[in-house]
């Protein structure tokens, strides 16, 4: 799935909401411009299916969470480059700096959000910048090529780096050791898969215990979100 997909080019948005009846409306609406539309009923679990769907943006209701601000900042960290358009109710909406720049208040008419949605993947189709990337303790700048474990910084090769890069964009899928390869080599390089194994091995050492990167035995490696 692209990023940044727009309106005319359809694309697949996440909507976690718990009322039933407002999902299947949204579904319709958002439908109605082209986009595919799956619903997570329970919000809380957004983030997981952020990981297992890699939509192109996430419309999410914090407005019956305990801790909406942080529900949103997981879901908004799982699913960068994507936008997440923040369905709040009259409280949260108070302190709208929390939930980012794509919002809707509680009640709204269905072409409200299906605007908020088109706006905010216009936004981010046009900036061209998919911002740093997240996974646990590591962070990723692909602008800079810079990576952190704990704001501190790590010194990678460039084959690392592209190689981390690619499973941090990638967030809960697995890979062959032969799709790491054509990813960080390029298709036909010639590098034998055993490569693969012994930059892993390296990026694991200069990550430490903050690596997010799990071998899947007889298959590959795959970046726990």
């Amino acid at each position: 799935m692209s990023r940044g997909t727009g309106p005319d080019g359809g694309g697949l948005i996440l909507v976690a909401e718990h009322e039933p009846e407002v999902a299947e409306l949204q579904r319709r609406y958002l439908g109605r411009e082209g986009f595919t539309v799956e619903i997570e009923p329970d919000p809380s679990r957004a983030a997981a299916a952020v990981a297992r769907l890699r939509p192109d943006a996430v419309v999410l209701d914090v407005s019956r969470t305990p801790l909406p601000a942080e529900l949103y900042r997981r879901v908004a960290e799982a699913a960068r480059p994507a936008p997440v358009v923040a369905v709040t109710g009259p409280v949260e909406a108070v302190a709208r700096h929390a939930f980012g720049e794509h919002q809707v208040t509680r009640p709204f008419a269905p072409r409200v959000l299906v605007g908020a949605v088109t706006d905010a993947l216009r936004r981010g189709a046009g900036t061209g910048d998919p911002g740093p990337l997240r996974a646990g303790r590591v962070s990723l700048d692909p602008q800079g090529r810079a990576v952190s474990v704990d704001e501190r910084a790590v010194a990678l090769t460039v084959t690392e780096f592209d190689l981390l890069e690619f499973l941090m964009s990638n967030p809960g899928r697995v890979f062959t050791r032969e799709q790491l390869l054509d990813a960080a080599w390029g298709p036909g390089a010639g590098a034998g898969s055993r490569t693969v194994d012994v930059h892993i091995a390296q990026l694991r050492s200069k990550l430490g215990d903050g690596s997010p990167i799990r071998t899947v035995r007889g298959v590959g490696y795959v970046l726990d979100p």
